[in-house]
């Protein structure tokens, strides 16, 4: 079997891979489904694949305006973890965690899970004292959670500076040693296959042009390859959510905003596991290729752009080298930026939306890519039983007309996916 999966690798290979099987099909968009799906990114591709899995609903169309998985999908920083201290995202990204945990053996594609751990960084009596509270939360809520003080965190990250002189001295930090980083591809290929398998239609370079509302219902949604008609509709298409959700006359509670990220050149294996910093506003892990990956804050105005600009990616740099100074002579490869749909609260919205028939799935902030199973899953349960799931009753639209907010801003660690 290793014999012939060599020879096939390189007889495709020489063949410019003419012969190579499509992973997924490439259908014409049928006049009506069941269900629609707007955005064939993670969490879009994840929806498509549990409503065929979990609800027997294979009638789906995805639709995307450019290629499969080109949007924040793409463009982020791969980091996987569950610590959360409000018992709705705790509830929720447990529950995605452990979907994570078992994906690659559901999808038969192996996504590349590599739980390394996520450690965050403490800087402060007040940080400590978070970090002591938040993890006794996650333990209450049956979340893997450690305090480590300074002597473990020098054993577990050598290469960070650990000076009490330094600008961000190292007092401790939390560390959930599940967390990790995922491959960001795979994840959207597989999910894409696994959904194509179950006779879900995938319809790419397919943008959509409006949404048609009769009598109060969502009926159809418009594209450049005609009017497609669906029982329901799904939106799933982080950042661009307030534009594509005005096309049915709502206005979202988000904003827009593009969060930077870069890596540098390749270099051999140094660092396993990702680090994080909230004081600092940053966050780093070496992917597979050697690649540091690195971040921080969002850039502070509104934008769809998905480019970066020169002031974050000061920020970032100086970050890095406060924390590692050993990485001065390092090059920086390449940047981008992915499209933020920044809620009010910090915490995501999937729910049904005062439009019969339409659904939507926005307001990520930093943690999409974390959640894109737990996303796909219980949207699917929503849009299957015209009803949220126990795992995202909170995260309605009304919460914020009703005051109940959801408020993870300041107790989540720092930014880390997209």
């Amino acid at each position: 079997m290793v014999k012939y999966s060599i020879f096939s690798l390189a007889r495709n290979a020489l063949s410019r891979h003419e012969n190579w099987p499509e992973a997924w099909r490439s259908p014409e968009p049928k006049p009506e489904y069941d269900v629609v799906i707007v955005g064939a990114g993670g969490h879009g591709l994840a929806t498509a694949y549990y409503l065929a899995k979990e609800h027997g609903i294979t009638n789906v169309c995805v639709v995307e305006k450019g290629w499969l998985g080109g949007g924040n999908t793409g463009r982020n920083t791969t980091i996987v973890r569950s610590n959360y201290y409000l018992e709705p995202n705790a509830h929720f990204y447990e529950k995605s965690m452990q979907l994570w945990e078992g994906l690659s053996q559901d999808l038969n594609y192996n996504v590349m899970l590599s739980q390394r751990g996520v450690l965050n960084l403490g800087h402060s009596p007040a940080d400590i004292d978070n970090f002591h509270r938040r993890g006794n939360a996650m333990r209450l809520n049956g979340i893997d959670a450690e305090f480590l003080d300074r002597e473990q965190i020098a054993a577990m990250v050598p290469l960070l500076n650990m000076s009490m002189e330094s600008r961000y001295p190292i007092l401790g930090g939390l560390v959930q040693r599940r967390g990790g980083i995922a491959r960001h591809d795979a994840v959207a290929w597989g999910f894409a296959r696994g959904a194509d398998a179950r006779g879900v239609d995938i319809i790419q370079n397919c943008p959509v042009t409006g949404i048609t509302v009769e009598n109060g219902r969502a009926v159809a949604v418009q594209t450049a390859r005609g009017v497609i008609r669906a029982k329901k509709i799904g939106i799933a298409v982080a950042g661009n959510s307030g534009h594509v959700a005005a096309m049915a006359g709502l206005r979202l509670p988000i904003e827009s905003h593009v969060l930077q990220a870069l890596v540098s050149e390749p270099i051999k294996p140094c660092l396993d596991t990702v680090v994080t910093s909230g004081a600092v506003h940053f966050y780093i892990s070496q992917s597979d290729k050697g690649e540091l990956v690195m971040g921080g804050d969002l850039d502070g105005y509104n934008s769809y752009a998905q480019r970066g600009n020169l002031p974050i990616l000061q920020h970032v740099t100086v970050a890095l080298l406060a924390l590692f100074p050993c990485f001065s002579r390092l090059r920086m490869m390449r940047t981008w930026g992915g499209v933020m749909d920044m809620s009010m609260d910090g915490s995501p919205i999937i729910a049904k939306t005062p439009v019969q028939g339409l659904y939507i799935n926005t307001g990520w902030c930093y943690g999409g890519f974390k959640a894109t199973p737990g996303s796909g899953w219980v949207f699917a349960h929503t849009i299957a039983q015209d009803r949220p799931h126990k795992l995202n009753e909170a995260f309605t639209l009304e919460r914020f007309a009703q005051g109940a907010m959801i408020d993870e801003k300041g107790a989540g660690p720092t930014p880390n996916a997209h």
